[in-house]
């Protein structure tokens, strides 16, 4: 086709589009000069490559590559309005780098490596570190290689631009090594902290290497599994049952990336080695993605997340922590709670607590304005390490995002729904009656609303007060019972699937014995309390005596019933006590199904079967089993 412009053609767009091309092209990158310039994301060129580091304190040769290619043409306005400019591609002189005002990418050809750079600004940390990096592109947070080895390492051959408008860059890098073909991954930039990776259906994996301190799985029923180097010791390679997200917490507690993924097979580890002095770290990440795609984002904020060693001289006292807290946010962690690690999030003033299982006590740890304070006891005592940290928002700044909005964004509301489970975090209702005078929904603050009628002498008067509040403590107690049961079915269910497992896959089978042992706990505490806990004809049995005191008014009524109260109260406390252990030992085998199967990869599988069982039963909650927590 004849594209001279002399030709008498009807060019392929008006002039008037044509100029708003480059009126548009103007307002973005007027100035071909590496200044950072107002698009909100930008590409650029090095003009030649990075050799032993990237650096990005020289960017005097570098060149900004706009949205259209017409602004290199003498006559851009004029090569806009020719079709045959149209489709032109741009190819890199030097190293391609990506960035926007969150985020900067460097692609690093002569490694065969990208760069992952968080452009927040912090404050050195208490600690006085930080990850590496050069200061011109942020602090280094991660670098993403596919998978290769020392002795054929790749390079990066060409990047090549897919989308360069409308606020998104989308870059293509092709990797390379000597007697392999080429495999490439499609890099998506936004204008905020995600980073979209497709990894070309050749390549099985990729690796990220980032000084992580902690990795965290999130769980939205029951509790986080939380993996920290000096618990494995022995071990260099944690396979993780991770479930669509993954969070990295970074040395010097400023920084910490997020992973999603959707539904599929993919599979997670954890690289760990020893520093130059010895110490236990996470080395990096290896991840089997499936055939799709990922998404990381990176977080940064003075002390975004704080590891607390938690030292005998806590015990029995209030402690004030130097960290605060960065911004709100549901800040959460996890203590020793009867040997089990139980999730607390910090309160926003102290107070006291009472659990099913331990009793009252004083609730460990809230915020005295964004001072973090604790106060730890016999019941959760100083043990090992607290880490603090957040996953969901609460009273959060719209600047800031969670972990929870970067899997929103990332895989969507219909995939994250099932995840969050918000329905199953809601807790039952033991109440019979949802409106009017209804009282505190347990045998103890029924009993105690009973107990003032008759004090009071107005149990005749009062008849049918009585009645209802027996009736709606006939009612908590059928729930509670329900309750306990459901862990029955759930445990004579589970230990049947670990022996079935176990027959058929004899090398599991000392990872499936140390789990049934924890389920065998829950049919051994409703043996030890049967008894105490009574039963529904018992319970009819203590309702028809209180109600026969209510017949005609006697001196002996209060003393008659003080003695019921006194049964009313131990079927109760023995039922609480049962429907607390319960739940107490599903989250211990949902978190050591997690933490079990890390050196095991084989284990992985059945360790997340394990962990969605555990899961379903947890759903709904009742307040004995553990507080609004979720």
């Amino acid at each position: 086709m004849n594209s001279n412009p002399s030709a008498r053609r009807t060019p392929a767009i008006s002039l008037r589009t044509a100029r708003v091309v480059l009126s548009i092209l103007s307002a973005g990158l007027a100035t071909l000069q590496p200044a950072r310039g107002t698009a909100n994301v930008a590409v650029w060129d090095t003009g030649s490559r990075f050799a032993d580091t990237p650096d990005a304190e020289s960017r005097a040769a570098w060149k900004s590559v706009p949205s259209e290619l017409f602004a290199f043409e003498a006559d851009p306005l004029k090569a806009a309005s020719d079709p045959g400019y149209y489709g032109r591609e741009y190819s890199f002189k030097g190293d391609a780098v990506v960035e926007n005002s969150r985020v900067a990418a460097v692609f690093w050809s002569a490694r065969g490596r990208v760069l992952l750079y968080s452009k927040a600004e912090v404050a050195p940390s208490s600690s006085g570190s930080s990850p590496t990096g050069s200061a011109g592109f942020g602090r280094k947070i991660l670098e993403f290689t596919p998978p290769q080895t020392q002795s054929n390492p790749r390079t990066i051959r060409r990047c090549e631009i897919l989308r360069n408008a409308s606020d998104e860059v989308v870059l293509e890098a092709f990797f390379s090594s000597q007697g392999s073909p080429d495999v490439s991954v499609v890099f998506s930039f936004g204008k905020n902290e995600i980073v979209e990776i497709k990894p070309a259906s050749t390549m099985k994996g990729v690796r990220l290497e980032s000084p992580i301190d902690y990795g965290v799985v999130p769980a939205f029923l029951g509790d986080d599994l939380i993996y920290g180097p000096a618990e494995f010791a022995s071990a260099n390679i944690l396979s993780l049952p991770a479930e669509n997200v993954f969070v990295g917490l970074l040395k010097g507690e400023n920084d910490e990336w997020i992973m999603t993924w959707p539904k599929g097979k993919q599979q997670l580890r954890l690289t760990l080695a020893n520093d130059s002095r010895g110490q236990r770290l996470i080395e990096s990440v290896e991840f089997d993605n499936d055939g799709q795609s990922l998404y990381l984002a990176t977080l940064s904020a003075p002390g975004i997340w704080h590891r607390e060693a938690l030292k005998p001289s806590y015990l029995e006292k209030e402690v004030a922590l130097t960290w605060r807290r960065p911004f709100p946010a549901k800040w959460k962690t996890q203590l020793s709670e009867g040997g089990v690690r139980t999730t607390f999030t910090f309160r926003e003033s102290k107070g006291q607590i009472w659990r099913g299982v331990p009793g009252s006590y004083s609730y460990p740890v809230w915020f005295d304005g964004d001072k973090a304070l604790y106060n730890l006891s016999k019941k959760v005592p100083p043990k090992g390490e607290s880490l603090i940290y957040f996953i969901e928002g609460q009273d959060t700044p719209l600047s800031v995002a969670t972990p929870v909005d970067i899997m929103k964004a990332t895989l969507g509301r219909p995939m994250c729904d099932p995840i969050l489970d918000v329905a199953g975090q809601k807790l039952r209702t033991h109440h019979r009656r949802r409106e009017g005078d209804v009282h505190r929904a347990c045998t103890c603050g029924y009993t105690e609303a009973i107990q003032a009628v008759f004090a009071a002498g107005q149990e005749v008067t009062k008849k049918v007060a009585v009645q209802e509040a027996l009736d709606d403590m006939n009612y908590f107690v059928e729930r509670h019972l329900e309750r306990i049961d459901e862990y029955r079915h759930f445990a004579v269910d589970m230990i049947q699937f670990l022996q079935a497992k176990g027959a058929a896959a004899p090398a599991r089978k000392p990872f499936l014995e140390r789990l049934e042992q924890i389920v065998e706990q829950i049919p051994a505490e409703y043996s030890v309390q049967k008894d105490n806990m009574k039963s529904l004809d018992h319970t009819g049995e203590l309702t028809r005596r209180t109600m026969a005191l209510t017949g005609r008014n006697n001196t002996n009524n209060l003393t008659a019933y003080m003695e019921l109260l006194k049964e009313w109260r131990a079927m109760g406390g023995a039922q609480d006590y049962v429907v607390a252990q319960c739940h107490t030992i599903t989250r211990k085998l949902f978190q050591e199904a997690g933490y079990r199967c890390a050196s095991d990869a084989q284990s992985v599988p059945l360790a997340q079967e394990i962990r969605a069982r555990c899961r379903q039963v947890l759903r709904n909650p009742d307040g004995y089993e553990i507080w609004a927590n979720y």
